[in-house]
């Protein structure tokens, strides 16, 4: 590993998805930083915490000290890795301890909750939507295209399916997606199935050389993938999301989790 590399340890006694969530967002403001990442999670006894406390030792006498991000809920384990030498950030802590006194009453100090099942119906109405996003994949059904609460629409490879499934995974957002092709582009129609359905509908664009990368991906040195031919389907993907009066942006250089929060605010999905 380069020495120009600052270690960071994302610690957890669940899954680890809070600290590296939480944690990535913070150093998202140190854009100049590089960082090795290291996510420990399922730290469940003292003794666990103890060797993984071991190990960022290790990489302090190294050189600088790791940042160390932890979610961890157990006291007794948030004790033992608050001995470590890296520069500790407790994201959990001082946030239950304020939620305490202002509630009047303990935390139950159990991790893992934050990613388990929850409340029953709400992960049941999830599980519904990633299984209606799956079914209403790339136009694939047209079946129960009325209970769609968005339709995204846009030329291959724009980032449909994944926003759809972030969608429907995260939010219970009923989501489908339709492919736009060179035939639907001739007089600036929308293609037949959407058209009762115009006002569900959420357009994603691109630019052209990062399209033309991410297909190229997929079928190399094909007129697909040609700059020329992802300049064509993207003006002309635009040009109908304007005549129709449809919402659209620019996916290439934003997030998965960014293109949802855009498309949840302006389609007034709020669940």
């Amino acid at each position: 590993m380069p020495d120009s590399l600052r270690h960071v340890y994302f610690l957890s006694d669940g899954t680890g998805i809070t600290a590296e969530t939480l944690g990535s967002t913070l150093l998202t403001q140190f854009p100049q930083g590089r960082f090795y990442r290291t996510t420990v999670p399922f730290i469940s006894t003292p003794a666990k915490a103890r060797s993984v406390v071991n190990e960022i030792d290790q990489v302090a006498l190294r050189g600088e000290a790791p940042l160390v991000f932890s979610t961890a809920v157990n006291e007794e384990i948030r004790n033992e890795l608050a001995k470590c030498n890296g520069v500790l950030v407790d994201l959990i802590g001082a946030h239950v301890q304020m939620l305490e006194e202002a509630l009047g009453t303990k935390a139950s100090h159990q991790a893992g909750q934050a990613h388990g099942l929850g409340n029953a119906l709400r992960y049941q109405s999830r599980m519904l939507a990633v299984e209606y996003a799956m079914e209403h994949d790339d136009g694939q059904s047209l079946r129960a295209l009325e209970k769609a609460e968005v339709i995204l629409i846009a030329p291959s490879r724009c980032g449909k399916t994944p926003s759809t499934m972030y969608l429907a995974l995260q939010h219970g957002v009923y989501a489908a997606n339709f492919p736009l092709v060179e035939e639907d582009f001739p007089g600036d129609k929308l293609p037949a199935p959407l058209r009762p359905y115009r006002d569900k509908c959420f357009g994603l664009t691109s630019n052209p050389m990062r399209l033309s990368q991410v297909r190229a991906e997929r079928r190399p040195g094909s007129e697909y993938a040609s700059l020329r031919q992802c300049g064509i389907e993207l003006r002309s993907a635009e040009r109908l999301y304007a005549t129709h009066d449809i919402p659209y942006l620019n996916s290439a250089s934003m997030s998965v989790e960014e293109i949802s929060a855009v498309i949840l605010e302006r389609m007034g999905l709020r669940h």
